[in-house]
């Protein structure tokens, strides 16, 4: 529905800088006193009720010997006395040959079963039963109930005579039409016009001959005037094609090379869209509101593997008004039968809307939102088949790109980033209005497409925080900590050819390649740095014992470099580099993975060990560690084969199940991987294996079903519903992975993934393109020195209980002590006081524990509480416990701390104590010594 605000001016012509010539322009042409044009019909009742047209209509005949060209006149309207004339301006270009018609479309009702074909588009709402039709010169109003300088005039019913007497009075199912098939002209309305049902006839309709003996000549037909309903049609692609049309509409949006147009009134047909878009490749000369006119050619603009219906080449663009509004049809998504229904339509996508992806956010202006919550990578839930195939169906149902419509990239500033600058995966914005696109989304026009959704307003958005940046890293309990960690290309050799040692240039990271082409990390020592900070503060914050590295450059150099940083900041000698292998160049590849660990906590057993087997492009790495109580456990790294660069054939080959290429070979790596582990166990004797790293598939896909049908447990999908470390278009599912042997999984306390990377925006990362000041034209840069963004992978996490004593309270008991090792103390119902001796102790509480503990020798930077089971037992399912006012601290007297919980987080009435503290203060815990 199209409302108007207030009158519009007169039409007028837009430059002739927005015309092109169409072919109907290189006809001949007289001047008006040569040849005859009169109006042969009159129809005003289109849409009433009983009517069979749904258009008012007003038809014009050639009734003359010669063609007329009628650019630059008009047909006007004005109600029966009335003085104020309505204009319909004639295209440019039109030429109007010897016993040709030309239909002129007015507005439409709501009633009626027949579209008309016209040739020209108006929106003039025309009497059913008395008005006046005056066909003009020019296209300047007129005025007056009885002007003058008129080629023709029709007055019809009881209005103001003009020429003759009117017409007798029409009807919803009458018209007035000129007698002798319109070549009859006494210049008496009356005489020359007969009422009866309308017969509406177009350009291409036969030619009459008005007294001419000559066979008329070759016609060109105008361009046909469609409705754009008409040029849309009901599917993917229009009919119409390659040819000239004219149509008319509503500018509702412009963009930097053209703009959206809605047709003043639709079709009423759910399966036909109401607008489209008219490319121009320039600034547009329209305006937001205008209604016009326009000739165009009709295409289908391709990109992200479909089309688009567009007009190309617009011209003789008329202006018939402005202060236009379309008001938006509101959607939900999912919507049955799809958006192509909606293409440049003005719609309200209702909301709240997830961001699922801001990878292309700053470089494209596009964040891809869903209905219904995030998106998951099929195969992340399901096994490749039916289950992931209709979760992928669902998820495109759900899903729509919001597009800036802009074509320039890297524009300043960057759209869509919400309250905090920083809008992350997860984060929900309200409901959005804007008009249907599709294209790319992803970086190329060859890759995958979305529909899209360019809002009207975009400071009209409003965004909600709802997952916001952790401060800290949720604590995984146990006595150790292993992490996992992409670096994403950690390299002392730049792509400028220089390396981190002073005097060293044109250095390459393959040999046989330049560093342009083969290192792949930053491009300068400054990006370095910037990188490096980042990654130090991520690391520094996860404080893991031992940490398995991705895409470390594979020299002598990086990962001692990073393990040094480390230390810079955490003191000296924090980490080391695990010993042997690990410390030097593995296998060919510009890149390997890498370990580090905390000799004060780890105790290498002998050397690290490689697979340097032939499946492995990039060959595992091993090390065993024993720790303080003797327990010895085997961490082992991998980075299995990415799914890029595909093959075009063989079993490597995209299978389109979801897994992505080179599935076979990351499979035959797994079973290699299987071996070695074996062999692993037989060496060292000990049976606890924890494998981690990037293994490129996700957590239902071939390779790691292969570990965990065959006797290894995936830890990340055994503590999280909905485990990610990787957003890839528009879902996230986990790449990276901490599996165990099963000897191992009981000792594992907990692990997670800490989402400081997959939910940042790109433009948060170290790089200088495209950022201010390298990039003038670019947004500011966003970098600071934290850990967002330090990699496109998020880093994992995994505890393990490790404990030299596993002592549970009994029923009966006052008081519990422990060892002067590590201890794991389970608690129960009942009041104890606890003491847990020196080392690393966890105190957990069962699911039945209600309160009254007292801990004498809690310390804060060894020790941790587990209230998982109590929080689980009260239904408290929240990220931040502490943050959303479920777990709180209060002073207990001068000297202790008392540990409350509130099972609503409403305040502090239904708050209840649950353990004391003593000699602790509240402000000496950290999130870090809970486990929730």
């Amino acid at each position: 529905m199209l409302t108007r605000t207030h009158a519009s001016p007169a039409p007028r012509r837009l430059t002739a800088a927005l015309a092109a010539a169409l072919p109907l322009c290189l006809l001949g042409h007289v001047s008006a006193s040569q040849a005859a044009l009169v109006i042969s019909q009159v129809y005003g009742g289109g849409g009433n009720s009983g009517a069979t047209y749904k258009n008012d209509f007003v038809e014009l005949l050639n009734n003359g010997s010669a063609s007329v060209s009628v650019g630059g006149w008009s047909v006007q309207y004005a109600s029966a006395t009335g003085g104020t004339w309505q204009v319909t301006q004639l295209p440019a270009g039109l030429v109007v040959q010897p016993g040709q018609y030309v239909l002129v479309q007015m507005a439409a009702g709501t009633g009626g079963t027949t579209a008309l074909v016209p040739d020209v588009l108006g929106t003039t709402a025309m009497s059913g039963t008395s008005g006046k039709v005056a066909l003009v010169t020019s296209t300047a109003a007129l005025s007056g109930s009885t002007p003058v300088g008129l080629l023709d005039m029709v007055s019809y019913g009881s209005a103001t005579p003009i020429e003759g007497t009117p017409t007798p009075v029409l009807s919803n199912t009458t018209a007035a039409l000129r007698t002798d098939a319109g070549c009859t002209d006494t210049n008496n309305n009356a005489a020359d016009f007969v009422v009866g049902s309308p017969s509406p006839r177009n350009s291409a309709s036969p030619l009459v001959s008005c007294g001419s003996t000559s066979a008329p000549p070759p016609v060109t037909p105008v361009a046909p005037s469609l409705e754009i309903p008409a040029i849309q049609g009901m599917g993917a692609t229009s009919a119409y094609v390659g040819q000239v049309v004219r149509t008319s509409g509503v500018v509702t949006r412009l963009t930097n090379n053209g703009f959206y147009l809605q047709a003043l009134q639709g079709d009423g047909l759910e399966a036909s869209s109401d607008g489209l878009y008219v490319f121009t490749n320039t600034a547009s000369g329209v305006s937001v509101g205008q209604l016009i006119a326009l000739t165009g050619t009709v295409a289908e603009f391709a990109g992200g593997g479909s089309t688009v219906t567009q007009l190309t080449s617009p011209a003789d663009i008329v202006v018939q008004g402005s202060g236009y509004s379309v008001t938006p049809t509101p959607i939900t998504l999912p919507v049955s039968g799809g958006l192509e229904r909606y293409e440049g339509m003005v719609v309200t996508v209702n909301g709240p809307l997830t961001v699922n992806q801001n990878y292309f956010q700053a470089r494209y202006g596009q964040l891809t939102l869903s209905a219904g919550g995030r998106l998951e990578t099929p195969t992340n839930r399901h096994r490749p088949g039916t289950q992931a195939a209709a979760l992928a169906a669902d998820n495109a149902s759900r899903r729509i790109v919001l597009e800036d419509g802009n074509s320039r990239q890297n524009v300043n500033p960057t759209p869509f980033t919400g309250p905090t600058e920083a809008l992350r995966g997860g984060d929900t914005l309200g409901s959005v209005t804007g008009i249907i696109d599709y294209g790319p989304s992803t970086a190329t026009v060859s890759g995958p497409g979305d529909y899209r959704i360019v809002p009207l307003n975009p400071g009209a958005i409003s965004y909600t925080i709802t997952h916001p940046r952790p401060t800290y890293v949720p604590s995984v309990g146990g006595n150790y900590k292993v992490a996992s960690f992409n670096v994403l290309n950690y390299f002392t050799t730049f792509t400028n050819g220089e390396t981190i040692v002073n005097g060293q240039t044109g250095q390459t990271c393959v040999a046989g390649q330049t560093a342009a082409a083969s290192c792949r990390g930053a491009s300068n020592y400054t990006e370095f740095l910037r990188q490096r900070i980042k990654i130090v503060e991520a690391l520094s914050k996860i404080d893991a014992d031992a940490v398995g590295l991705m895409e470390v450059q594979n020299n002598t150099v990086a990962a001692q470099n990073l393990a040094d940083a480390l230390n810079g900041k955490m003191g000296a000698g924090t980490y080391a580099v695990a010993p042997g292998p690990a410390a030097g160049v593995i296998g060919t590849d510009a890149i390997k993975v890498s370990m580090i660990y905390k000799p004060a906590k780890l105790q290498p057993v002998g050397l690290s060990q490689i697979d340097a087997a032939p499946i492995n492009n990039r060959p595992t790495l091993a090390q065993t560690f024993r720790v303080a109580n003797g327990e010895a456990f085997t961490l082992v790294v991998n980075h299995l084969k990415s799914k890029g660069s595909c093959p075009t054939s063989g079993l490597d080959k995209d299978q389109g199940d979801g897994q992505g290429c080179h599935n076979d070979t990351r499979l035959q790596q797994v079973k290699q991987l299987r071996n070695f582990v074996g062999s692993l166990q037989a060496a060292s004797g000990a049976s606890d294996v924890l494998l981690v790293g990037d293994f490129n598939a996700y957590a239902k896909e071939d390779p790691i079903h292969a570990l965990t049908s065959n006797g290894y447990v995936d830890q990340i999908g055994r503590f999280n519903t909905f485990g990610y470390s990787y957003v890839f278009d528009g879902a996230a599912g986990r790449l990276d992975h901490a599996i165990s042997s099963v000897s191992l999984s009981p000792k594992v306390s907990h692990a997670l993934d800490w989402h400081i990377n997959a939910d940042e925006s790109l433009a948060q990362d170290y790089n200088l393109e495209f950022k201010q000041p390298l990039c003038t034209t670019c947004a500011p840069d966003p970098y600071t020195t934290t850990p967002y963004r330090s990699s496109d992978h998020d880093p994992l996490v995994v505890g393990l209980n490790l404990y030299n004593q596993y002592i549970t309270a009994s029923a009966t008991s006052t008081s519990v002590v422990g060892t002067t090792g590590d201890d794991l103390i389970t608690v129960g119902a009942g009041r104890r006081t606890l003491t847990g001796g020196a080392g690393r102790d966890q105190f957990a509480f069962r699911s039945d524990f209600t309160g009254g503990a007292t801990i004498t020798d809690f310390a804060p930077r060894a020790d941790v509480i587990s209230l998982r089971a109590v929080l689980q037992a009260l239904r408290v399912q929240v990220a931040d416990p502490i943050g959303q006012g479920y777990v709180s601290c209060g002073a207990s007297g001068a000297t202790d701390a008392l540990v409350y919980i509130d099972p609503d987080a409403n305040g502090p009435s239904p708050r209840r104590p649950l353990i004391s503290l003593k000699n602790i203060a509240c402000d000496a815990l950290s999130h870090t010594n809970y486990i929730f």
